[in-house]
């Protein structure tokens, strides 16, 4: 399992490809955050990183995809597969190697983001951040990218086009994270079922974990997710 999330982090790294990404992530966040006059941050008047996590799942919806989009498809279209299946590894190995992998990446593209953090924190005349609320969105934030990273490995593992599979985890990562919360504003569900078909969708969970209360339903159904998409990656890796 080590063995194939170290060759996924080389691949990844030994091209321009994952520096871009990564680089790319925090350009546009910074822009965002401080330059942008209709995001900037510094002119909330008080200390905040709301708008940061307000739109950072939206960037790595686009983000994750494209690290993701390779994994397998890849190694389908160019025959390594076959060479990986000839390797003492259960699937099962192959699976979450190619998951670790992708996880490290975003959170190596997450960590220089805490600077927002200090910055706000001296920037700050009195009071300072809500550290307690910073690390519960925080915590979401990952749990969001760990879903993403689930949903881009399963949707990698059903074709041999890297593109295919990008725009189809761009589609379901979407859906998953705001579908729910657009159908459950539908009048017909107004005052009824539209608290739980919210819940169904990731933005209701993040939201709850962005409070900074850590509640064990909301880390049960980001685990729950994550299980289901590796699954399903699992079962086509074994009908390969």
């Amino acid at each position: 399992m080590w063995a194939v999330c170290k060759k996924e982090l080389r691949q990844f790294f030994s091209s321009l490809t994952g520096y871009i990404a990564i680089i790319v992530f925090l350009l546009i966040n910074g822009l965002l955050l401080f330059v942008f006059p209709d995001t900037d941050i510094l002119i909330f008047g008080y200390a905040t990183l709301d708008k940061f996590f307000e739109l950072a799942p939206w960037i790595l919806l686009l983000l994750i995809p494209a690290i993701t989009m390779r994994s397998l498809s890849d190694e389908f279209r160019a025959g390594t597969f076959e060479l990986l299946q000839t390797r003492p590894l259960h699937k099962w190995q192959i699976t979450v190697g190619k998951y670790l992998a992708s996880l490290l990446v975003v959170l190596i593209a997450l960590l220089p983001t805490l600077i927002y953090f200090f910055s706000i924190q001296q920037l700050s005349a009195q009071g300072g951040i809500d550290k307690g609320g910073t690390t519960g969105s925080y915590i979401g934030l990952f749990l969001l990218a760990a879903v993403f990273i689930s949903i881009g490995i399963c949707c990698s593992s059903f074709t041999n086009n890297a593109m295919v599979a990008f725009i189809s985890a761009t589609f379901f990562c979407f859906l998953v994270y705001s579908g729910f919360n657009a159908v459950s504003h539908i009048p017909a569900f107004a005052a009824g079922p539209d608290y739980y078909i919210d819940m169904m969708g990731i933005d209701f969970h993040y939201r709850s974990i962005s409070r900074g209360v850590i509640d064990s339903r909301d880390l049960i159904y980001f685990g729950s997710l994550i299980f289901f998409f590796l699954f399903l990656t699992n079962r086509n890796l074994a009908k390969r």
